[in-house]
């Protein structure tokens, strides 16, 4: 039997790597490049110098009903690095009321959880999460606020906090359809689907460091520090890749996946839309060990920080749509984070040593217009195909879009007919 051709997937961040874990697990020859000396892309874990501790980038939560984040965990031998509670159970803070609750969503799809005054938002009432049932419904090009009247208990405890973390844009503004994929596919379900999971120990040990070594074990190239600087296209194909050390050539049979920025892809392939508006994130993360009993997660509601993370080690902070912080000190910003988390966990003292990471770029704005913008898999050149979680997935920039992302490009890359086999007679 024929060998597959060769797929050269450039960008090893989530969308890239499980493009070239699909592929190999095809048995299809993947030579993996990408500008930077580590994989893992904006999913990173690094040493830093200032906590001398190994930190993520951000904190990235997926949820039980990702199910192309267990497909790719699964094909990289990594199913055990999440961990969370058994059931759906999600902490919340008021900083300005003082007041503590926990959403608990019943496990099956019959939402009875609303009916119960211990497992919903305390000052709501059942009929108030008709709302819920108004995203789960698709609205083309509208934004919430178009959808839902964006006040009340409901909205300020509950929906704002978690539809402005699902999609790194002030969801007044956001898309409907964005929000209500990610609902359909997980508290639509019901509690099982909707688990709260968080890489442990890490991002890399998660997500990157088992793939890379999976790669490695069916014979894949890794090629990392070499950037790709442009597309030699030709006869509608790609038919050279210009890195920094030189060009490589791309038979007629071979494939190409750009698994890059949207910007970097959108100046390399002319004709190709892409989303242009961004949004950035923020991330704290203070070096001190979280109070004993202190939960995983929590979401807070009244004050900057949005989510507070707790690892053995050190305590995380993450505040989406942050672009209106970009411009802060960094001292000044971790002493505003660290009063939020002093406040949820009753911590007195100085600010602890601290890491602010700001991702002025981490996601495209998920509004209307910008989701209008995103491309699907396949290009107008012959064995050329995109990934990312900026591409057409419908849902939101997340790790589960970027993976199925990947899942997209791969299948198109391995069934595609090459331009040798359609030029043939």
């Amino acid at each position: 039997m024929a060998r597959p051709p060769r797929v050269h997937v450039v960008g090893a961040g989530l969308a890239g790597l499980s493009a070239a874990v699909a592929l190999a697990g095809r048995g299809v020859p993947v030579v993996l490049s990408d500008a930077a000396p580590q994989a893992g892309g904006r999913c990173r874990s690094y040493h830093d110098s200032v906590l001398g501790m190994v930190i993520d980038n951000g904190n990235h939560l997926v949820l039980s009903g990702n199910a192309a984040v267990g497909r790719y965990l699964r094909a990289i031998g990594a199913e055990d690095r999440l961990a969370g509670p058994n059931r759906a159970e999600f902490r919340f803070f008021d900083l300005g009321s003082g007041q503590g609750w926990t959403l608990r969503p019943n496990a099956g799809p019959l939402p009875w959880w609303v009916l119960a005054r211990g497992r919903r938002v305390p000052g709501t009432r059942p009929r108030d999460y008709l709302a819920l049932a108004a995203l789960l419904r698709r609205h083309p090009g509208q934004r919430i606020d178009e959808v839902l009247p964006c006040r009340g208990p409901l909205w300020d405890r509950l929906l704002r906090p978690v539809l402005v973390s699902i999609l790194n844009t002030a969801p007044e503004e956001a898309s409907a359809d964005l929000a209500g994929a990610v609902l359909r596919e997980t508290l639509g379900k019901g509690g099982d689907w909707t688990r709260p999971r968080i890489a442990m120990p890490s991002l890399a040990a998660a997500f990157v460091e088992p793939a890379l070594e999976r790669l490695r074990q069916m014979g894949s190239e890794i090629r990392l520090g070499r950037r790709l600087r442009g597309l030699r296209l030709e006869g509608g194909r790609p038919a050279g890749l210009h890195f920094t050390e030189g060009e490589e050539a791309v038979a007629p049979h071979e494939r190409v996946i750009l698994a890059l920025p949207p910007w970097t892809v959108r100046d390399m392939l002319p004709g190709v839309t892409a989303p242009d508006a961004f949004r950035a994130i923020v991330n704290a993360h203070f070096r001190i060990a979280p109070p004993e009993g202190a939960p995983a997660m929590v979401g807070l509601t009244g004050g900057t920080a949005e989510w507070v993370f707790a690892f053995p080690d050190r305590i995380s902070v993450t505040v989406s749509a942050a672009d209106h912080l970009l411009d802060m000190e960094s001292e000044a910003l971790a002493a505003l984070l660290w009063r939020d988390v002093a406040a949820l966990h009753g911590l007195p003292g100085p600010v602890p040593p601290c890491r602010i990471v700001k991702e002025k770029r981490a996601t495209f704005a998920a509004t209307p217009a910008q989701d209008a913008l995103r491309p699907g898999c396949r290009t107008r050149w012959a064995n050329l195909f995109l990934a990312g979680d900026w591409t057409d997935t419908g849902l939101p920039a997340t790790i589960e879009g970027a993976l199925r992302s990947g899942e997209a490009a791969a299948a198109l890359a391995f069934s595609s007919p090459s331009v040798a086999e359609t030029a043939a007679p």
